[in-house]
């Protein structure tokens, strides 16, 4: 069983920075494609980046050139760092562990809030 935890969420003003980070429990992380995505209240859930197992990186187009996914396999640890937040970011973002194959599983962090004032 794997558990991932988010943290660093919380208030910045629009223009600021914050730094997201997903702690994953359990062995094998290094195997997990890690996402980020994120729902804003009365929206459906989005898909924010993706980091594959090679360290291929996307992002949708709403935060291409302001946010960067990264990874830390040997601290169980995906990032998503966050620039130039603008007040349409404001939303629970959520980290997403998936293991491909005839193993496959996936799993959701509780989610950490972020808010981003105009």
């Amino acid at each position: 069983q794997v558990q991932v935890v988010e943290s660093g969420g919380g208030l910045v003003q629009a223009g600021g920075s914050l730094r997201l980070s997903c702690a994953a429990s359990g062995s094998g992380f290094s195997a997990f494609v890690m996402d980020w995505y994120r729902q804003a209240p009365g929206k459906q859930r989005e898909l924010v980046a993706v980091i594959t197992i090679g360290g291929s990186t996307n992002y949708a187009d709403s935060v291409k050139g302001r946010f960067t996914i990264s990874r830390d396999n040997a601290k169980n640890t995906v990032y998503l760092q966050m620039s130039s937040l603008k007040p349409e970011d404001t939303a629970v973002y959520y980290c997403h562990a998936r293991r491909l194959g005839p193993l496959s599983a996936d799993y959701w962090g509780q989610g950490t809030q972020v808010t981003v004032s105009s």
